[in-house]
């Protein structure tokens, strides 16, 4: 398969699939916040499997709008979300693990 080609393909349809969910959070802006404040205190004070589920919802969370974001955010703006989901998903496998 060539990348080039299907690249441009996913993500249209991905963005396709995100417009509803993505104008239903833009008039609920509130919302999206309370349940990323909430799914991060969760997550991080719950331990074992439910605040790596917690965490795990996050991350999906906000990489999906990173992935939407990311042709629009210059290098630094990319590492630091980058860096951000990496420790994310750092943190729900130390749950997961039970190290936590």
């Amino acid at each position: 398969m060539d990348r080039e080609r299907d690249s441009p393909a996913l993500r249209a349809r991905v963005e396709r699939w995100s417009a509803v969910p993505l104008v239903l959070l833009h008039r609920r802006s509130g919302l999206l916040i309370a349940a990323v404040v909430v799914l991060l205190v969760a997550g991080l004070l719950v331990p074992g499997p439910a605040g790596a589920v917690s965490l795990a919802v996050l991350l999906a969370l906000l990489g999906w709008l990173t992935y939407l974001n990311w042709p629009g955010l210059d290098a630094r703006a990319r590492t630091l979300r980058a860096a951000a989901l990496l420790v994310l998903a750092g943190l729900a496998a130390v749950h997961a693990l039970g190290w936590f």
